[in-house]
């Protein structure tokens, strides 16, 4: 079952979510809009190995905007940081942003009751597009859990996406092996 916006602002008033920056006009029937951080991340290496750690080069976006170009991947963040301890959080593209062409995630649109952080978006364009820091980028839907959470994604020793960030942060696969 999906939160409705009721339910969100209570979970938000309980602690049971957290939005930072909150925004009363980015609540929608039943979503959360969130906005595109101010920093871009794009891989150094043009061949990735799952095997290592893949650094990346971060960049701000200039007040004029950036031109994301196809077959380039680039790795976003969003200006919200946010809590779930009781409902898992999923992260979909909003349809405007869809009809620009502009995939937000590539397969990582769920996150973890226990999840606390900025959330790192995996960007890839159709066509030549420009975005701006700010923007809206996508919507959080909150869904009900049934049962109990044994071990929530913030307490998890194994967690690799534990620990606040305001940047994009690279695929941590290499410490699977």
């Amino acid at each position: 079952m999906i939160l409705s916006d009721a339910e969100i602002l209570r979970n938000i008033e309980s602690g049971a979510i957290v939005i930072t920056p909150f925004r009363r006009e980015a609540l929608g029937s039943n979503s959360y809009d969130v906005r595109l951080g101010k920093t871009l991340a794009r891989y150094r290496d043009e061949v990735l190995d799952a095997k290592q750690h893949n650094l990346i080069q971060t960049f701000d976006i200039p007040d004029e905007g950036f031109v994301l170009q196809p077959h380039e991947f680039y790795l976003g963040v969003t200006e919200e940081y946010t809590e779930t301890h009781k409902h898992v959080p999923f992260l979909e593209g909003k349809s405007s942003v869809g009809r620009l062409g502009i995939d937000i995630h590539a397969t990582a649109g769920k996150g973890d009751v226990g999840f606390c952080n900025t959330w790192t978006l995996e960007i890839s364009v159709k066509q030549p597009v420009r975005v701006y820091a700010g923007m809206p980028i996508g919507q959080l839907i909150y869904f009900k859990v049934a049962g109990e959470i044994l071990t929530p994604y913030n307490t998890k020793k194994n967690a690799k996406y534990n620990g606040q960030t305001r940047l994009p942060v690279e695929s941590m696969m290499w410490k699977n092996f």
